[in-house]
């Protein structure tokens, strides 16, 4: 039987059935969803010039753009409506350092998260063998959760910027040729973002991931458990002291009671000579 079977066999990938382990796994798809719908997107819009002099119209303008999104550098060619002269403009905006941050962040989360699924699952001894690996591990775990929040944000406002820039009446305000109410000027389809907006959702999903598997990394540390050592001796100082107190208390109560039981009624002996007196003055009679 080879090793991986012997594992399996022996219950190692009962792993993933801990909180740990599964918010890890869960991560490492998410981070893949998140890089693969912006790092592979690639769109375009198509605009048209109807102009007066139809020879010099242009019904099939193609604009395309992808990831990194570095907007200025796409150019692309319109008519002008004055001869065979063609006006050269770019698409205006750059969302690349966001779009790249974005992605490199979800390389990296997808990497490591991979790397420690391996490690819970199989070296898990070793993992929990010293406080190193859990100290680690809990370090990155807060790293990447500050990553996830601050890569979504900025793609969320870089892809809000994309959304702009491509609009296709913004592309159209850029044309000389629109300018001139004698020509026609409309978009022949819009480009789609769908992709791109589940890589936001996405993002935001990682951190969430990521934030709230915090505190499961936590546990695993010497500081949950030093913490726990901490707040039970205290409180278990104060239960012995209670019942020690309790049980003090107790037996004075009823020692002191006792006493006052005795103090309240007269002896026997008291008793008895003040009911002798009525029976010694009968006789004298």
């Amino acid at each position: 039987m080879d090793p991986v079977s012997q594992l399996a066999s022996a219950g190692t990938f009962r792993a993933l059935k801990e909180p740990l382990a599964f918010l890890r796994a869960l991560e490492l798809l998410f981070a893949i969803f998140a890089f693969a719908t912006c790092g592979g997107y690639s769109g375009g819009l198509r605009l048209s010039v109807d102009c007066v002099n139809k020879t010099e119209s242009n019904l099939s303008i193609d604009i395309a753009f992808a990831y990194p999104f570095r907007l200025h550098q796409v150019t692309f060619e319109v008519p002008t409506c004055e001869g065979k002269e063609r006006q050269k403009l770019a698409l205006t905006g750059d969302s690349s350092s966001s779009a790249e941050f974005f992605v490199t962040v979800a390389v990296f989360a997808f990497l490591y998260s991979l790397a420690a699924t391996v490690v819970y699952i199989f070296f898990q001894n070793k993992y929990r063998e010293n406080n190193r690996g859990p100290l680690i591990d809990f370090v990155v775990t807060v790293v990447f959760s500050f990553l996830w929040l601050v890569g979504s944000s900025a793609w969320a406002k870089g892809l809000s910027d994309v959304k702009v820039a491509t609009d296709p009446k913004e592309v159209l305000l850029l044309m000389s040729a629109c300018k001139q109410p004698s020509n026609k000027c409309m978009a022949v389809h819009s480009p789609v973002m769908s992709s791109l907006n589940t890589s936001v959702v996405f993002g935001f999903l990682n951190f969430i991931l990521w934030a709230g598997n915090i505190w499961f990394v936590f546990k695993e540390t010497g500081w949950h458990s030093s913490g726990q050592r901490y707040l039970s001796d205290p409180m278990e100082k104060h239960s012995s002291n209670y019942n020690h107190g309790g049980y003090n208390q107790d037996s004075y109560g009823s020692s002191s009671g006792y006493g006052q039981q005795a103090s309240l009624g007269p002896s026997s002996d008291e008793f008895g000579q003040q009911s002798s007196g009525p029976a010694s003055f009968t006789n004298q009679i």
